[in-house]
């Protein structure tokens, strides 16, 4: 059985430093076997990912990708508290879109986190429920945001 340090070895990434939180919260919190992550922003360096909103500036295939980046900041943080992401299993994943009131492609957008969840852990356990929606704006104008429930073995 492959470790999911080995399969983010595998898929070529590392994890970043935990982003400074924007406001009064911490970036992840463990309750029982339960670890819930804040939303992360997909940022590179301190800096957003293709800032702007879906059917204004943003394309979907950008969207996903700073969806993917968003994900593992939320992985990074998830990790800095547990030490290791081993026996993690994905429970709910939240995505957020900044948008058009007319863009309606949420899904396809919170995939590029959902894709890199079932990579990194596996279908059994990298898989959860989902909620994707949009919403008018983002904080540092991110096209997206995403947030994790985790279950801990």
């Amino acid at each position: 059985m492959t470790s999911v340090a080995d399969r983010l070895k595998e898929l070529g990434i590392d994890l970043p430093p935990v982003p400074q939180p924007l406001a009064i919260y911490r970036p992840a919190v463990r309750t029982r076997d339960l670890v819930y992550v804040s939303g992360q922003l997909p940022t590179v360096d301190g800096k957003i990912l293709t800032p702007g909103r879906l059917g204004v500036d943003v394309t979907v295939e950008q969207a996903k990708a700073a969806a993917r980046v968003a994900a593992i900041n939320a992985l990074a943080a998830a990790n800095t508290l547990l030490g290791s992401l081993e026996g993690c299993r994905v429970i709910r994943t939240v995505g957020m879109v900044a948008c058009a009131p007319e863009f309606v492609d949420h899904p396809a957008v919170v995939n590029g986190a959902s894709e890199l969840l079932r990579d990194v852990f596996g279908e059994e356990h990298g898989i959860g429920v989902r909620l994707a929606y949009g919403i008018a704006s983002l904080p540092l104008n991110s096209p997206v945001e995403v947030e994790l429930l985790l279950e801990v073995d």
